[in-house]
């Protein structure tokens, strides 16, 4: 099993620097949250009959949670740019993505059918507010998984070898 506290080897027994994952993504990501987080500000949803709007802060308390979310998130991969060994903790970045993935989903259903329309008695249309929101988070899922395809600090990420209760397997 990879212990995360040793400094990786190669072969000649030289500490490897190369395994540091490429911060791009998480750049990308903290990007799609800020689109977001904007979104959130913007026409979500309008009504038919009486030309109201509402944004996505006065519509539904579920978007500025989602963005809020984001914003956290993001400030965590970001500390982890500089504080963990391989530049990334692959949990944060896995969970970074999902709600991305799920911040997506919320706009986009927005855009299909606001949610809860029925119960609020409106006929509620799309704004650009929902297709800015979708945007941002399409692009929030993204860094964060471009971020999670990277390496984490793995002891055996460049071989095959792998080391188990101290013993060496090729």
């Amino acid at each position: 099993m990879a212990n995360s506290s040793t400094t990786a080897h190669s072969h000649q027994g030289e500490p490897r620097r190369d395994r540091r994952a490429n911060p791009t993504g998480a750049y990308v990501a903290t990007a799609g949250v800020v689109v977001f987080l904007i979104a959130t500000f913007l026409d979500w949803v309008s009504t038919e009959g009486e030309s109201v709007t509402g944004t996505g802060y006065e519509t539904d308390t579920t978007i500025p949670l989602v963005a809020f979310l984001g914003v956290g998130l993001a400030a965590g991969l970001l500390y982890a740019l500089n504080r963990a060994r391989g530049r990334q903790h692959r949990g944060l970045s896995l969970t970074t993505m999902a709600a991305g993935i799920a911040a997506a989903g919320l706009a986009l259903s927005y855009i299909l059918d606001a949610p809860g329309a029925l119960e609020r008695g409106g006929d509620y249309s799309a704004e650009f507010g929902a297709w800015i929101g979708l945007i941002g988070a399409i692009v929030w899922a993204v860094g964060a998984f471009l971020l999670a395809k990277e390496p984490e600090g793995d002891d055996d990420w460049h071989g095959t070898e792998h080391v188990t209760a101290g013993h060496t397997a090729h």
